[in-house]
């Protein structure tokens, strides 16, 4: 017998911070009510990469499973380009993604949530495509286990890689990996011009999914408001419900018994401007469960 939709409960987690250790992100996401987390396994702007000792990863699992989390993502550091031409800058990506692969391992996280990068346009878009899925190729070769390799679509701007899902389907196909996932970022989409979130425009948004990536790719939404107005290419979080997405957005989203079966994990700014805090978090369920 099949599920009822009023059954599937959704996950409503954020991206904490691990300042001091990676066990206080759990105590974070504790403090504001999360079900899952996101982190950066290391500074998000350094190249330097410590991994956590097998010790130190048991310590990890075991406080997050007493803590009852549901998912635990890493979000790669902000310096990877793995679409660029700079040589020198793609192979230090390389190594970087596979260090922090390594620790998604360690750690027991779903997997590696990462921006792709930037790469040159026009004519040489397909180039700058080649040389992504080449260094997810070789980042999976040089991190075994189960971690996927997660990437996030972009908003557009610039020469950003995977500003839509036919970009994501061709790194797919190109990488040929089971261990390759999608997240999709609500704020990135409407942004890039590819998915606003009125119920026909939800709809849409399900019916491109199940026909390129498919569901089992989907393993985590970033859910974000945008500052930016739709099609705007400018990547600009807001809380939620207070950007143009606006809360009949993510209603239309979280009702959505596909959409539901994925973490929904937010970035947004918090009402006090570090982050994530339970306000989002409770309005997010407010609009699930309404």
């Amino acid at each position: 017998m099949l599920q009822s939709f009023q059954m599937i409960k959704p996950v409503i987690g954020a991206h904490v911070s691990a300042a001091g250790g990676l066990p206080n992100a759990i105590l974070h996401a504790q403090h504001i009510g999360a079900d899952a987390i996101q982190l950066f396994g290391s500074s998000p702007r350094q190249w330097a990469v410590r991994i956590p000792s097998a010790k130190d990863g048991i310590a990890f699992k075991t406080a997050a499973k007493q803590a009852q989390l549901r998912a635990v993502f890493l979000h790669a550091p902000y310096l990877i380009n793995l679409a660029t031409s700079d040589v020198p800058l793609w192979k230090k990506s390389v190594t970087l993604l596979t260090a922090t692969m390594k620790i998604s391992e360690v750690i027991g996280a779903k997997g590696i949530i990462v921006h792709v990068g930037s790469g040159e346009g026009g004519l040489f878009r397909e180039q700058s495509l080649a040389r992504a899925a080449s260094g997810i190729k070789q980042v999976l070769r040089q991190s075994a286990g189960k971690s996927l390799c997660i990437i996030e679509n972009s908003a557009g701007g610039g020469e950003k890689v995977g500003k839509d899902l036919a970009e994501i389907v061709w790194l797919i196909k190109k990488i040929g990996s089971k261990r390759i996932g999608v997240c999709l970022d609500t704020a990135h989409a409407f942004e890039a011009g590819i998915a606003e979130y009125s119920s026909t425009g939800v709809k849409k948004l399900a019916d491109e999914i199940e026909r390129t990536i498919g569901w089992p790719r989907l393993v985590a939404i970033h859910a974000n408001d945008s500052k930016t107005e739709f099609g705007s290419k400018n990547d600009r979080h807001e809380n939620i419900g207070k950007g143009f997405i606006g809360e009949d957005g993510f209603r239309n989203l979280l009702h959505h018994e596909k959409f539901r079966r994925a973490p929904f994990m937010l970035e947004v700014p918090g009402y006090d401007g570090t982050g994530p805090d339970k306000k989002n978090i409770d309005a997010l369920k407010r609009l699930a469960a309404n």
